[in-house]
């Protein structure tokens, strides 16, 4: 039996095509994932795809203490359930809990990286503390084209325990996405929203992951001068609660329900992002981009390089950018030099 934990929205994308075709093969699959309070999207889109999983363990929240309370919980639960199954191997996106656990227990890990630093060089006090705690117990470690093989051994592997894929993560989900403007309609349907204007798609950054430092201000000191520049409709999709963003924007839209997000992406003149997978779906869509993230990795620089999408550092930045960028289009033949192969990638995990 694979073990699949997937603790992210990301994670549950990325393996989505892998773990189907997997099915298809007679493949034994067995799914684990967290929630929590506030952390409710990993769980919600598993129930869109219709997988069947095993919810151990929480989230712990923003403060260091309560991660680690939380992680551990989560392993000691991960002890007496895993056990109790004939696993033969781990496959995930840097789940700390399940590789400090299949490490323990003897179980191979099979883990997925595409961002090891916060950082697009090889400045390794930039690296993150899901790298340090995963990518050193892996026996195989998957990673992009663009992250290279010196910076994942310098980690402790070997050269011959490094997989590369000739892609960046979001095109495996996206190299079969059909654009549906009536399931946008459906979306919005219970908001008022003013067709005849442009869109402008906002997401937060993840500031309560342990590897963003804190939460910063430039997205939210931009979004009121940002609407009433452009006289936009601006649709902010939530990180974690959402009351807040209700209260201080009132005349955005606040998504509630989880929704194949990658729509609202093809569908919205602009995007303004504060993480790193959504940002690559939107500029990878032919959006327009920008990118508020306090850092640029392996794979920001690259859209970067490559006219994908711009990243800006101040307030006056984003609403410079946000003018002249709203309508554009983007050149996204550099994505047609990428391939992707699935089952060179099942058949790595499994032998």
């Amino acid at each position: 039996m694979i073990w699949f934990d997937l603790v992210t929205p990301k994670s549950v994308l990325f393996f989505e095509p892998i773990i189907k075709e997997m099915q298809k093969q007679n493949i034994s699959i067995f799914i684990t994932t967290r929630g929590g309070d506030g952390y409710k999207e990993t769980i919600e889109l598993l129930d869109l795809y219709h997988f069947e999983y095993k919810h151990i363990g929480n989230f712990g929240g923003s403060s260091l203490k309560s991660k680690f309370e939380a992680s551990i919980d989560r392993q000691m639960q991960f002890m007496e359930f895993i056990t109790q199954h004939n696993i033969e191997r781990l496959v995930c996106l840097s789940s700390v809990d399940a590789c400090r656990v299949a490490f323990g227990l003897g179980i191979p890990i099979i883990n997925f990286y595409d961002i090891p630093l916060s950082d697009h060089t090889t400045n390794f006090t930039k690296a993150l503390p899901q790298a340090r705690l995963t990518i050193p117990l892996a026996t195989k470690m998957f990673k992009p084209f663009v992250v290279p093989d010196n910076v994942i051994e310098r980690f402790g592997l070997d050269k011959i325990q490094i997989f590369e894929y000739n892609f960046i993560d979001p095109l495996i989900w996206l190299q079969n996405f059909k654009y549906n403007f009536e399931y946008v309609k459906e979306i919005l349907k219970n908001y008022k929203m003013d067709y005849t204007k442009s869109t402008i798609v906002v997401r937060e950054e993840e500031y309560k992951s342990s590897y963003v430092d804190k939460k910063y201000p430039i997205l939210y000191e931009a979004i009121d001068e940002i609407q009433k520049l452009t006289n936009s409709n601006i649709i902010i999709i939530p990180r974690y609660e959402s009351e807040y963003l209700q209260k201080e924007f009132p005349f955005a839209i606040v998504l509630e329900e989880k929704v194949e997000i990658q729509h609202l992406l093809k569908f919205c003149d602009l995007f303004i992002g504060g993480g790193g997978t959504i940002n690559s779906e939107a500029c990878f869509l032919g959006t327009p981009t920008i990118s508020t993230r306090s850092f640029i990795s392996h794979y920001d620089k690259y859209q970067i390089d490559n006219n994908l999408m711009v990243w800006v550092e101040t307030k006056e930045e984003l609403i410079k950018k946000a003018k002249l960028l709203i309508g554009t289009k983007v050149d996204t033949s550099p994505i047609k030099q990428m391939s992707i192969d699935i089952e060179d990638i099942i058949t790595n995990i499994l032998n």
